[in-house]
């Protein structure tokens, strides 16, 4: 999102590219996805962007591209919100009620930060009251309770582990890390069941991980994890034969877009 209201410029390289016509291999023509280049970012909406910054950051170890914000206008808000307000509409119910924020009247302003990790970048994104300065403080709307992976249209943000690390000591250093921070929303799932929080913390190292070791999926490890957010992480690591299955399809695909 690099659009902040309606007098915004057309990126400069960008236009060059318009004014010049099609460049040479030109794939206009190309399957839809001959034309991509792969996945540029994931984002999260935040209910409080300090906090995610600093979780990303400072405890993932992710290092900050660059950050904007103050977004608003009428061609912002519509790029974002048609979709909900047309809900709204033909529902005759407030736009608000339904996590509608004003951006195109500037009530409301769009603050982002994008974060880099080796192989993607996460852009962390809160909306928030017009008054209340950039970055910090609390969204807009309330958080979303009940994020249950099961959910249709969830989604979550997986980050591979290094192999040598231990797996089962990982998370619980992620969490004793993000306690020691006050972000207490920050908790894995077990592989054991239990019953109550409490029984969750006192359940053994051993149970912080699922590891595969038969089938398609032999030699992957799982963490499931929320973040500060009470978005859905996911903590991986990716070895012996499930690994090569993954480097033999980048592999073929590569072969594929070379011209």
């Amino acid at each position: 999102m690099t659009t902040s209201g309606p007098g915004a410029a057309i990126d400069p390289d960008h236009r060059a590219l318009l004014q010049a016509g099609a460049p040479a291999g030109d794939r206009t023509g190309a399957s839809l996805g001959a034309r991509l280049r792969g996945v540029q970012h994931f984002g999260v909406t935040v209910q409080d962007m300090d906090r995610a910054f600093a979780f990303y950051t400072e405890v993932l170890g992710g290092t900050e591209i660059m950050r904007d914000g103050d977004f608003h206008g009428e061609p912002v808000h519509n790029t974002l919100m048609t979709d909900q307000e047309i809900v709204a509409r033909e529902g005759r119910i407030d736009p608000r009620t339904i996590g509608v924020p004003d951006l195109r009247g500037g009530t409301q302003r769009l603050d982002v930060r994008f974060v880099q990790f080796e192989n993607v970048v996460i852009e962390l994104l809160q909306y928030r009251d017009a008054g209340q300065p950039m970055g910090c403080g609390d969204s807009w709307a309330a958080p979303r309770d009940h994020m249950s992976p099961a959910y249709p249209r969830s989604m979550h943000i997986c980050f591979y582990v290094r192999d040598e690390v231990d797996f089962d000591a990982f998370i619980g250093d992620l969490e004793a890390e993000c306690a020691r921070r006050g972000m207490t929303q920050v908790r894995a799932n077990r592989t054991i069941t239990v019953r109550t929080e409490a029984e969750r913390r006192a359940a053994p190292r051993s149970a912080n991980t699922i590891k595969i070791r038969e089938g398609a999926s032999n030699g992957w490890s799982i963490i499931y994890c929320k973040g500060p957010e009470g978005e859905q992480l996911e903590f991986v690591q990716v070895l012996g034969p499930v690994r090569q299955t993954f480097a033999d399809a980048l592999e073929r695909r590569q072969g594929r877009a070379r011209p």
